[in-house]
């Protein structure tokens, strides 16, 4: 298995982020990515495919904002990260705001998703991990993209749960691009994607299927619930499978098998597993039970549908076992 990774995904060190009303240090750092690096092995660097990608899902306007958010921030004299925190809930109108104050409530839904000075070349080298690890898969079966910051909480013009561009996203439009017809995306982190299924959720071509922490009591609550299952030509192509804190092994492998049932149900043609390390038992912000020797028997299920499969890293915040969780689950493969 080919794993790629760029150390410019480094340059994202948000120091706080808001998170439970209180200003805390952000859980989101480089520590994660260098616990996986330890762990995996050799990895190579992604080619640079520049931003037409990235525009196929994100619009012009909202990369655009993320590139200078923090000189802006800056420039508006002030220091440290730049945190959004006034949203248009209400009347929600599309105003042209040049203060940055708006425009960090315009393209967020939340307080944990600190800009910082490298937040923006840290999501541009996430997003190019993913199509190198994409493009492997046109020579091996299975091929890890080492994602940091994550990817599946930023829908096509918003950030939140950490996530800025969503890289699964962005490789599941190349590949359609390049000729896959039937994509499907299957994502295991504990929080549910609600980025990702807001992108396709009116696609019948892209397959999004969930099993994650019932959003009633848990971020980003107003996702994942079993109801939204797509809509337009997407109906039915969204499937969102909420479990109960303290699942283990046993529940989330029923979670798994009906979610496989549906993917080999949609005749995919690829496979994009959206990975989070955080349904282990022990994870900070967490409450799931999964332990580490049960990562191996959940991605050999995965494997044995067959399909030509990209990994990309998602969440985990253990950082003393994320390394190994990870390990273990690429292992399956």
């Amino acid at each position: 298995m080919q794993i790629f990774w760029d150390p410019r995904q480094l340059a994202h060190a948000p120091s706080i982020e808001m998170h439970n009303g209180r200003i805390e240090p952000c859980s989101e750092t480089p520590a994660r990515a260098q616990a996986i690096l330890d762990a995996v092995g050799p990895t190579e660097l992604p080619r640079d495919q520049g931003e037409d990608p990235i525009l196929r899902v994100h619009p012009r306007a909202y990369v655009d904002f993320l590139k200078s958010a923090h000189d802006d921030w800056c420039a508006a004299g002030r220091t440290g990260d730049a945190l959004p925190y006034a949203f248009p809930a209400v009347r929600r109108r599309s105003l042209s705001l040049d203060r940055i104050d708006a425009r960090l409530g315009r393209y967020a839904y939340d307080t944990c998703t600190p800009i910082a000075a490298g937040t923006w070349t840290s999501a541009y080298w996430n997003v190019q991990t993913a199509l190198s690890a994409l493009e492997a898969l046109e020579t091996d079966r299975t091929a890890f993209a080492l994602c940091r910051p994550p990817g599946h909480h930023c829908g096509a013009d918003y950030m939140g749960g950490y996530c800025y561009l969503n890289s699964a996203a962005v490789a599941a439009e190349a590949a359609i691009a390049a000729g896959r017809s039937r994509v499907a995306i299957l994502d295991i982190d504990y929080h549910h994607g609600n980025g990702t299924q807001d992108i396709f959720y009116a696609r019948g071509d892209v397959l999004f299927v969930s099993i994650h922490a019932d959003p009633a009591t848990d971020y980003p609550f107003y996702w994942g619930h079993p109801d939204e299952t797509g809509e337009g030509e997407g109906e039915g192509a969204t499937l969102n499978l909420p479990l109960l804190r303290g699942t283990g092994l046993t529940e989330f492998e029923r979670a798994l098998d009906q979610a496989l049932d549906r993917i080999a149900a949609f005749r995919a043609d690829l496979l994009i597993v959206s990975y989070g390390a955080d349904t282990y038992a022990h994870d900070p912000i967490s409450h799931f039970a999964i332990e580490t020797r049960d990562y191996p028997l959940l991605a050999r299920r995965i494997a044995c549908l067959g399909l030509p499969t990209l990994v990309v890293m998602e969440g985990g915040y253990a950082l003393d076992a994320l390394g190994h969780n990870v390990a273990a689950f690429l292992s399956g493969f």
